[in-house]
């Protein structure tokens, strides 16, 4: 028998469709926008201080579609319910692309606000019964991270301090860590069992996860607080970067340099050690912060999101983990896409020409993604399951 989620339009069957869709298409939209407002823009400017939309909306637009369309689908897997489909799954996605068009063209603050900070909790509530009924607690630190990403967009919206919008940056290098743990090291073993090579060295050590983590969240709390010294949370930062690539190192990712699939993830978790110790320069006054910040959005979020995306969307669409012609060289122009931003932003290249590179190799990566993706994402599954 057929599920009720084959008569409803395929965007709205299952929570990646149509927010990986969205994702991409942000993504697209959002750096070349920002690039327009920095060079002028005319008469049209965001409700925010461009610099702070730029950095409010690669968050709330780019990582938090990410996340809903990762999390709502993966609840599925894990407790073996049915997705959020339909009206439902529509009316989340409508609130998103609401808190996209008030923090664009608001123009009123408190409005905004209400409407930006709603999203977040409606997503760990859809996320939150399965686990619950299904009595899944492993999963509870993944809710935990989405309610402090909400504190951190409430206590933007009420100070206008960007430094709540830095420290969900690094608790979104945290969720990447979290994640990329979960599925990194398994799916690594998984392909080098199909192609018949051992795996006894791909090791997880277990003292080292509970210090990449506890490290990375005092490394958050300090950068949401502000009172620290610069120099302690310089060298909270330093154990951050270091343990968090010791951890992904011991995966042992150049053994699967020939899966692009694989290969990205393990890359995306590089950024994310690279991020936090430039942020550990950064508190020693030997960087800006751009740098770090960028190692984080353009490096690990581009990266890891942009492969979880092409992942998911093959496995639950009945696709085999073939990646469509293309998809290599998104993968190649996004990792590009980190490094001439943190290259400019080190002035080891001329800023105009670094950002202009890095804009056009970001853009160029998303393109690719929707033209391979926009029909798989936007079509019944191959297989004729539901879904």
């Amino acid at each position: 028998m057929h599920s009720a989620t084959t008569t409803l339009p395929a965007p709205f069957r299952y929570p990646f469709r149509i927010f990986f869709l969205s994702t991409a298409i942000s993504a697209l939209l959002l750096i070349p926008l920002w690039l327009f407002f920095l060079l002028g823009g005319g008469t049209l400017q965001p409700a925010l201080p461009a610099l702070h939309w730029h950095q409010h909306e690669m968050l709330g637009a780019f990582v938090n579609s990410a996340i809903a369309g990762f999390l709502l689908t993966a609840v599925c897997a894990w407790t073996g319910t049915r997705p959020v489909a339909g009206w439902p799954l529509a009316t989340l996605w409508l609130l998103w692309l609401a808190g996209r068009a008030a923090m664009l063209f608001g123009s009123h603050p408190w409005l905004a606000m209400v409407v930006d900070l709603a999203f977040l909790p409606a997503v760990a509530l859809l996320a939150a019964r399965p686990i619950i009924a299904k009595r899944q607690w492993r999963q509870l630190p993944l809710l935990a991270v989405l309610t402090l990403l909400w504190l951190c967009d409430l206590g933007y919206h009420l100070s206008g301090d960007t430094q709540w919008l830095r420290a969900a940056m690094l608790l979104t290098g945290g969720l990447i860590l979290v994640v990329g743990g979960r599925i990194t090291p398994a799916f690594s073993r998984n392909w080098l069992l199909q192609q018949g090579q051992p795996t006894a060295d791909i090791s997880t050590w277990r003292w080292l996860d509970i210090l990449t983590l506890a490290s990375t969240l005092l490394l958050v709390l300090a950068e949401a607080s502000g009172q620290l010294p610069a120099g302690l949370v310089a060298l909270v930062a330093l154990v951050a970067g270091l343990s968090a690539a010791l951890r992904t190192l011991l995966w042992r990712g150049w053994r699967v340099r020939r899966e692009p699939l694989l290969a990205i993830l393990h890359i995306g978790l590089l950024w994310v050690a690279a991020g936090f110790l430039l942020r550990s320069l950064a508190g020693f006054g030997m960087v800006t912060d751009a740098v770090w910040l960028h190692a984080l959005g353009a490096g690990a979020m581009g990266s890891m999101i942009l492969g979880v995306m092409a992942r998911v969307a093959l496995g639950h669409t009945g696709r085999p983990l073939a990646l469509p012609s293309g998809i290599a060289w998104a993968f190649g122009l996004i990792f590009l896409a980190g490094l001439l931003r943190v290259i400019a932003g080190l002035g080891w290249l001329p800023w105009a020409f670094g950002i202009h590179a890095a804009t056009l190799c970001w853009t160029v990566a998303f393109a690719l993604f929707i033209w391979r993706y926009f029909p798989i994402l936007t079509r019944p599954r191959i297989d004729g399951k539901p879904g």
